[in-house]
């Protein structure tokens, strides 16, 4: 009983773990991506990023 309560609670942290990581990867790749400030600097770093992951953005 304790171990598939132990394997339970492993499972749980490792989605939690992804879930965190995806969340933060559209949130920089999407948000970020589009983001206009005043000169452009957190949006071009961001552009340039997806460049360099072959990611889609014209």
């Amino acid at each position: 009983m304790k171990t598939l309560a132990a394997s339970t609670a492993i499972s749980t942290s490792k989605f939690l773990t992804g879930f965190t990581a995806i969340v933060l990867g559209l949130t920089i790749v999407l948000g970020l991506g589009f983001l206009q400030d005043a000169n452009n600097t957190l949006h071009n770093a961001v552009h340039d990023g997806r460049h360099s992951a072959a990611f889609p953005c014209h």
